[in-house]
């Protein structure tokens, strides 16, 4: 197994890939103070693990990444850095992990032998990307997918609900976690420059009838709790990628690329606790 350390500080560069040597997990450990001279080495050479600097001159770390994957697709990126700013960028290359200067002998192994498990997972068969995916739970028949779009999967089969704002209603009871919401926040939620009077009580009623009946369509009405005007969901019920993430789960944490419930503005909210959760 061969590894390449990226780093134009020759100090830290020399300790990073002495640290390496001495873990005895690599055959091979190459350690390059510029960018251009470690691109030259990938592209004639198979590698397995890249640790990189993120703050280099001409070519930074992030950059590589995408130039590493496009030739090993298969190669664990980490990145050894002095900026947590990068991480979400860092995240979003799938990086194995991101780890911030000055390092510890113990903290890089740790993380070294989980890349070099997960890549000899992930290399056991051949990747097709539609299916080298958040592998689902499943004990569990509802997916629910919050990164990039919202989405919920029945069996597999997608949820096709018969009102946009119904589906609103759904993504926001997630997002919430389980926590009730009144109808009054639900209607404030879906139509937030709007009064909410008696017409509004009818929109919001009109609304939850629609969601109830679409989840009974789907033999999934248990997910979601109606009681004396509260409304919220039962997330024991979901395998929610949102929920695996703030569990600590590194597989969604590796598959985040910056995207919440891109379609509803009010998941900026949650998009920029993820964030923080990545700094």
């Amino acid at each position: 197994m061969r590894a390449i350390c990226v780093d134009d500080e020759e100090l830290i560069l020399n300790m990073t890939v002495k640290m390496c040597q001495e873990l005895g997990l690599f055959s091979e450990v190459h350690g390059f103070s510029d960018a251009n001279e470690a691109i030259a080495f990938v592209q004639e050479n198979q590698i397995d693990i890249a640790i990189l600097d993120i703050d280099m001159p001409e070519k930074n770390g992030i950059e590589m990444a995408r130039i590493i994957k496009n030739c090993h697709p298969y190669a664990s990126i980490m990145f050894l850095t002095g900026y947590s700013e990068y991480a979400l960028e860092a995240y979003s290359l799938h990086a194995t992990g991101y780890l911030l200067k000055p390092i510890s002998k113990e903290k890089l192994e740790n993380e070294l032998k989980y890349a070099i498990e997960r890549r000899n997972r992930h290399t056991e068969k051949p990747v097709d990307d539609e299916k080298d995916n958040i592998q689902p739970d499943t004990t569990k028949r509802i997916l629910v997918k919050t990164f990039g779009e919202f989405d919920i999967f029945v069996d597999g089969e997608i949820v096709n609900f018969k009102r946009a704002k119904s589906k609103e209603l759904l993504a926001y009871l997630v997002d919430r976690e389980g926590g009730t919401i009144s109808r009054a926040t639900a209607f404030a939620v879906l139509w937030e420059d709007d009064e909410y009077d008696r017409k509004g009580q009818k929109r919001i009623d009109v609304i939850i009838r629609s969601l109830r009946e679409t989840l009974r369509d789907y033999k999934v009405s248990d997910i979601l709790s109606v009681e004396k005007g509260q409304l919220r969901i039962v997330p024991e019920k979901l395998d929610c990628d949102l929920y695996r993430f703030l569990a600590g789960d590194i597989e969604v944490i590796n598959h985040y690329r910056g995207e919440y419930m891109n379609q509803y503005s009010w998941g900026t909210i949650t998009e920029g606790l993820i964030t923080s959760r990545l700094s």
